[in-house]
């Protein structure tokens, strides 16, 4: 078993040849569908981060997340099942799995331990022995001594001795990280204790000023194509069925104004209409995606128009608090021009609650117009995390009421902003002011400040006494 102080090298081992530090050694867990490789992932990352249900076919897209074992960091990636021979869907998740293995430091190759050895396991094995990336092969549900006797006919795949583990329970899971440390050898650096400097450069959860930006949309409106369009990469699954995105795929981008974090999330339908478990988690962790950003990207497919189930998922998102873009996608099969301003005037009459925000028309899949995205998420950003100085609310809010007295003697003595994201201010008023006058000041804020499309709160507080 490995000891920590085993895993100490020279200094010079934990630098790049530009003497910065080394990103953290990346571990892929690739296998056949339905062997339980989500299972080990949210096992090795503490928490439970993708979807995992008994049947294949649940994770698609690659999720990255990072771990550490010993007080070693490394970054860990869920891939889809790897299907030789499948379906085109098959054909492009197999795609995902042998890009993240091409960039792997350590491949975790993981089987049925119940089952024993199948014809997919061995195309795996074929194909990962032409890959020169080192590979450990994973016996998952190895829940008893028995199975753990029977892993023998693993030696068969011709890729090593097999690790027994349970993911599900937590059966020798410890051991096997000790083996994953040997197997990343220099890779495996205990980093200095006064900071770990690429961590900040590598996941986007540890970069505190990059906005996270979440793509939204009822399913196969094409969600994916722009987050794909958006990276500059395919980083998630595209296909031309419902449905396809089961995680929220968060993905860190630098842009000439700056990182985004751009969260590609699923599609989401009225809960009457789920019928799956999958994907019933799914919505829930595309709604926390939605409570977590910073800005959303409501996505419509502009050859339906706006549907109700548009509606009330822009309902949600609003009450998130977060600015939103609306985009009209799938434009380029539009050539009518009288159904394309029937289109525009359905997006100002039935998201009327959405205020300004601005709708731009695009399409992701050849990408014209979707550069005009990258300034209107810039500009949105800032005003969700502008601050004003009390003393211009106040000046503001006393020219407001000078011009237009709310009458009957209520007033706002004074005003501050109490907290950005979204901006939130709060009145302290003599008595209760009428609802079309707070609905006043609100306007007179947002257009003195810029607040645009940006949604304001705005408080009351009645003085005491």
């Amino acid at each position: 078993m490995t000891d920590e102080h085993d895993i100490t090298h020279d200094s010079d081992a934990e630098r790049g040849p530009d003497h910065s530090p080394l990103p953290p050694p990346a571990v892929v867990i690739v296998g056949r569908p339905n062997v339980g490789k989500s299972t080990l992932f949210n096992r090795i990352v503490g928490e439970q981060a993708a979807i995992v249900e008994d049947r294949p076919g649940i994770t698609r897209d690659r999720k990255e997340l990072d771990a550490e074992w010993l007080g070693v960091p490394f970054r860990v990636i869920d891939t889809g099942g790897w299907m030789p021979g499948g379906n085109e869907l098959d054909a492009k998740v197999s795609r995902q799995v042998e890009a993240a293995v091409r960039e792997a430091d350590l491949v975790l190759f993981v089987v049925d331990a119940s089952v024993g050895t199948v014809s997919d396991d061995d195309a795996i094995a074929n194909w990962l022995r032409r890959v020169e990336v080192p590979v450990l092969v994973v016996a998952n549900k190895a829940d008893n001594d028995h199975r753990e006797r029977e892993l023998w006919d693993f030696l068969s795949l011709g890729l090593g001795d097999p690790v027994p583990v349970s993911a599900l329970h937590g059966r020798r899971a410890g051991d096997l990280l000790d083996v994953v440390l040997e197997r990343l050898g220099d890779r495996a650096v205990v980093p200095e204790p006064e900071s770990q400097p690429w961590l900040d450069d590598e996941a986007p959860t540890s970069a505190p000023d990059a906005p996270r930006v979440a793509i939204v949309g009822r399913p196969n409106v094409g969600k994916s194509t722009l987050f794909n369009r958006l990276v500059g990469e395919d980083r998630s699954v595209v296909h031309d069925m419902a449905g396809t995105t089961r995680d929220a795929v968060d993905t860190l981008v630098e842009t000439p104004d700056g990182p985004i974090v751009f969260v590609d999330t699923a599609g989401m339908r009225r809960r009457a209409k789920i019928d799956d478990s999958a994907e019933y988690y799914s919505m829930v962790r595309a709604l926390r995606a939605i409570d977590d950003a910073d800005i959303a990207i409501l996505v419509i497919d502009a050859t339906e128009g706006v549907t109700g189930q548009d509606q009330r998922l822009a309902e949600r998102v609003d009450a998130a608090g977060c600015p939103i873009v609306v985009l009209l996608n799938k434009w380029e099969i539009i050539d009518d021009t009288e159904v394309r301003e029937q289109r525009r005037s359905e997006v100002a009459r039935r998201l009327a609650f959405l205020g300004d925000s601005p709708v731009l028309a695009v399409s992701a899949l050849t990408g014209k117009g979707v550069h005009r995205l990258r300034p209107l998420l810039t500009e949105a950003v800032e005003q969700y995390h502008r601050r004003v100085p009390t003393r211009d609310v106040n000046r503001v809010i006393a020219a407001a009421q000078q011009a237009q007295p709310a009458g009957g003697g209520a007033k706002v003595l004074y005003a501050v902003q109490g907290a950005t994201d979204p901006p939130t201010f709060t009145l302290f008023v003599n008595r209760e002011l009428p609802s079309h006058h707070v609905r006043y000041l609100e306007r007179r804020i947002r257009e003195e400040f810029g607040f645009g499309a940006t949604p304001i709160k705005i408080r009351i507080r009645k003085k005491q006494g």
